[in-house]
């Protein structure tokens, strides 16, 4: 790992804590602040410090729980690196409640036998190896939690393979593969929620990278959306798993 999370406070007993991946981005950031204006204590998962230092900065300004910060670069992280990071949540907070993985890699819009192979295996390892992985370290101290939630990120490519978007798209099908073959396996024995969030449309870097010719400020922002990332990680929603869910159909939901 490159780093280690930064030290919280000692919690309240009834303290949730949830871990955001690609706590600097749009959805990631905007999700973590959320989550901290409501009592939960964030780790801030992300592969570089400054974008993960602004989410921090702008938790502690409006007087949230202390987050933490750990940076992990998902390209390069290996199995090991992904049991650190559950130790120190463990040493440092000494519990698990959810899962948010924001963290995700467009990768290039090509067509299948022009794509380059170094960058499939990239993108592949960022939006479907990486988020098994370190979901699979994390889940002892998920089921130690009374109610633990997983969500993970997708897209409509996900769910109807479309033309050039390549590793990105086939990370996407897998990934909403893997939230139903999770929710099954911890259905039986567990309280952990599993489901998949497709934001749709929204201003983000990721977004301009796909659609450079596209004005951003005809897009939403983020926090248009984080409502229903409140609703699926709250410990009263213990009713939905194994679903997928478009964000933009449900923008009734609260936490």
């Amino acid at each position: 790992m490159n780093g280690t999370p930064s030290s919280p406070p000692a919690l309240p007993p009834n303290n949730r804590v949830i871990l955001i991946t690609g706590a600097g981005g749009a959805i990631g950031s905007a999700t973590a602040i959320a989550l901290a204006a409501q009592g939960v204590s964030v780790v801030l998962l992300g592969r570089t410090l400054p974008p993960l230092e602004k989410t921090y900065d702008a938790i502690i300004a409006a007087g949230h729980p202390k987050p933490a910060i750990c940076p992990l670069d998902f390209a390069s992280a290996t199995a090991t690196e992904f049991h650190n990071v559950a130790k120190l949540i463990q040493d440092e907070f000494g519990r698990l409640d959810g899962i948010v993985h924001a963290a995700a890699s467009i990768g290039s819009l090509t067509p299948i036998e022009h794509y380059d192979l170094p960058l499939w295996s990239r993108v592949l390892q960022i939006n479907l190896t990486a988020p098994m992985l370190l979901t699979r370290a994390c889940l002892e101290l998920l089921k130690a939690s009374g109610s633990a939630a997983i969500l993970f990120s997708t897209s409509e490519v996900g769910h109807r393979g479309q033309a050039y978007w390549g590793a990105y798209g086939v990370a996407q099908a897998a990934i909403e593969n893997l939230v139903e073959t999770l929710a099954d396996e911890l259905a039986e024995n567990t309280a952990i929620r599993v489901n998949s969030i497709d934001p749709g449309p929204i201003r983000s870097r990721l977004r301009a990278l796909a659609f450079p010719g596209e004005d951003p400020n005809s897009l939403p922002e983020a926090a248009t959306v984080i409502p229903v990332y409140l609703h699926l990680m709250s410990s009263a929603q213990d009713n939905i798993t194994g679903s997928r869910i478009q964000a933009t159909k449900h923008s009734r939901y609260s936490a």
